[in-house]
């Protein structure tokens, strides 16, 4: 119990270890880095971002949270706004921000490559501000 409570606790300084891939919300998988329940941030997420070939996130939004990209490798397409009606592309060096609230929707087109990138975003809680769009999901071929 009290290691759990640690966790919690704001630590002045941290190290996190190559972190446990895990599933989001969004369909994709991550590694958690920093986040409010590996070193106790309060307004830092910070993970490294795997898309496979061919592979998409769920259209969604993060609730009242900036988020920042940067691309490692690879390419993503992302489709964004209220009807994903806007598209950019972005490939390894390229950096990408989303405002709150913003309705998008990532995907790697590539048939070979994984796309890698870390994604920093001001929800130390990360999962917690996702909200799922299922109603964009057919706006998208």
């Amino acid at each position: 119990m009290p290691e759990q409570n640690a966790a919690k606790a704001s630590k002045p300084f941290a190290l996190v270890r190559g972190a446990e891939v895990v599933r989001g919300k969004q369909g994709l998988t991550f590694a958690p880095g920093i986040s409010a329940e590996s070193v106790g941030s309060k307004g830092l997420y910070l993970e490294l971002l795997t898309i496979p070939p061919g592979a998409r996130a769920k259209p969604h939004l993060h609730e009242s949270h900036e988020t920042g990209i940067y691309m490692i490798s690879g390419e993503a397409t992302t489709y964004y706004g209220e009807r994903l009606e806007h598209k950019v592309e972005s490939r390894a060096g390229d950096f990408v921000y989303i405002a709150p609230n913003v309705p998008h929707m990532p995907m790697n087109s590539s048939k070979t490559e994984v796309a890698v990138a870390v994604v920093a975003r001001t929800d130390p809680n990360e999962q917690e501000s996702v909200v799922l769009l299922p109603e964009l999901e057919h706006l998208v071929p």
